[in-house]
């Protein structure tokens, strides 16, 4: 109660909540408070006093914050430096805003206000071979003033001259006034950058200019001449007519008769024999037997031995073809009538196989008419196949190519039956799928391969687990 008393009699107000009393004796016990970061500390911080140290603490950072950057109380200063009249002119606005504009204490901080100068770098300052440019400089220089020029700024003079186009005098001055020509077609031929470099020489323009990449002839054709929107038959109209309706239903008829035929005929391939026309043990050896047993000839009668053939025989009878016949025993000595004779019978038959040789060369002059009619049966044969070849080729010109390991399959045909045609095109149902037909058009053309859709396979087997929860439940 009597540190009540002196704090009521007390005039002394602090500035903040830590702000005690000079007048009064420091001592843990005087004051009662304790630390902030205990419980007995709490009590200080929710008082009155508190709180006007709080609010008193925020009214002096404004302070502060108006001194730093406006230089002082915002009250004090005049209107004119606060606000600015907005004339419709931005140039002598921003000019006067810039003059009125003062740097900030901050940057003034970060200026720098050393008297001692910074380190100068030689290196980044040196050139090579610096004298030798200057001198050069100099030489041009003194050729300017002749009126010789050099190499490099005469051929680009006379590029310029040649193409009539004046030099800007600089990049503010063009980037302000806006370019001098008007709107052109940057794709078109007639291009005013291109009329420069018109008619230059191709090693030149190579060297000057990026020239467009050639696009080979096979890409200017297209893989196949269908049409990319396909019109549909007469009978899918909305209101077709009986004959046409009827048409395209047969021929939705046929491709469906074709499919059915097909998973028949599959089916039968897999089809399991049934108990009748199951193999038998005697089917099954008469099938391991075939082509082991020979065929019985016993009713033809058997030729005797050491008989010729007719064939053979006719060989025979011609003395200069017969086989000659051995004049000596094996294994004896040959004496030297026989080694005439054998090379007297060497020269007959070399001679007579000349004469037969001319004989039939003779002979073949006789056989040009039929030579000539082989050799057009023969022509006639190639040209026919050629044809053959070329309209096989047209035939499938416009059919869909192999481009992947899947086959091209035309799509199912989009009608509607002839209780399902609606009488107004407002109960009219859609067939079909847009998206559907131009990815089909897009695989027919040969534009991509035809493709399936991706199926979704499963890396890990699914594991099913019983919770712990429902295995105390019994049923």
């Amino acid at each position: 109660m009597a540190a009540a008393a002196e704090e009521a009699t007390s005039g002394f107000l602090g500035f903040g909540p830590d702000s005690r009393d000079p007048a009064r004796p420091t001592s843990r016990r005087a004051g009662g408070k304790g630390a902030r970061n205990r419980k007995k500390g709490w009590k200080r911080w929710r008082g009155p006093e508190a709180k006007l140290g709080r609010e008193l603490g925020e009214w002096l950072d404004e302070k502060a914050a108006e001194m730093r950057q406006l230089g002082g109380p915002v009250s004090e200063k005049p209107d004119e430096s606060l606000f600015f009249v907005d004339t419709g002119n931005e140039e002598k606005d921003c000019k006067r805003n810039q003059a009125k504009e003062k740097p900030l204490k901050v940057d003034l901080i970060l200026q720098i206000d050393s008297k001692v100068p910074a380190p100068k770098d030689i290196l980044a300052h040196q050139v090579p071979n610096a004298k030798k440019l200057k001198r050069k400089q100099r030489l041009w220089e003194k050729l300017a003033e002749k009126g010789v020029l050099p190499r490099k700024e005469r051929l680009l003079q006379g590029r310029l001259r040649k193409a009539g186009v004046e030099k800007a005098t600089s990049v503010e001055a063009s980037s302000t006034t806006g370019p001098s020509r008007a709107f052109y077609d940057m794709w078109s031929d007639s291009n005013p950058l291109d009329q420069v470099l018109a008619g230059k020489d191709t090693w030149f323009l190579e060297h000057t200019k990026k020239q467009p990449v050639k696009r080979p002839g096979r890409l200017l054709k297209a893989p196949l001449q269908l049409p990319a929107v396909e019109i549909i038959a007469p009978g899918g109209s909305y209101n077709p007519s009986f004959p046409a309706h009827q048409a395209l239903l047969l021929q939705a008829h046929e491709v469906e008769l074709k499919r059915q035929k097909a998973e028949e005929k599959l089916a039968s391939q897999l089809r399991f024999p049934t108990a009748d026309e199951a193999p038998t043990q005697e089917t099954i050896f008469q099938e391991q037997c075939e082509g082991l047993l020979e065929e019985d000839n016993s009713g033809d009668e058997e030729e005797p031995r050491g008989t010729l053939k007719p064939e053979e025989a006719e060989l025979m009878a011609v003395p200069s073809l017969a086989p000659p016949l051995p004049l000596t025993a094996p294994g004896e000595k040959k004496t030297e009538r026989q080694r005439k004779k054998e090379k007297e019978a060497k020269r007959q038959k070399a001679r007579e196989l000349k004469e037969k040789a001319e004989r039939l060369r003779r002979q073949e002059v006789f056989r040009l008419h039929s030579i000539r009619l082989q050799v057009k049966r023969w022509e006639a044969e190639l040209l026919r196949r050629k044809r053959a070849r070329e309209a096989q080729r047209k035939a499938e010109a416009n059919k869909p190519r192999r481009l992947g390991r899947f086959k091209y399959e035309d799509p199912d045909l989009d009608l509607q039956l002839s209780t399902e045609l609606a009488e107004s095109l407002r109960t009219l149902k859609p067939e079909g799928s847009i998206l559907k037909d131009r990815f089909k058009s897009l695989q027919k053309r040969n534009l991509i391969e035809p493709r399936e859709r991706a199926k979704f396979k499963r890396k890990y087997r699914v594991k099913y687990v019983e919770k712990r929860a429902f295995r105390a439940i019994t049923l």
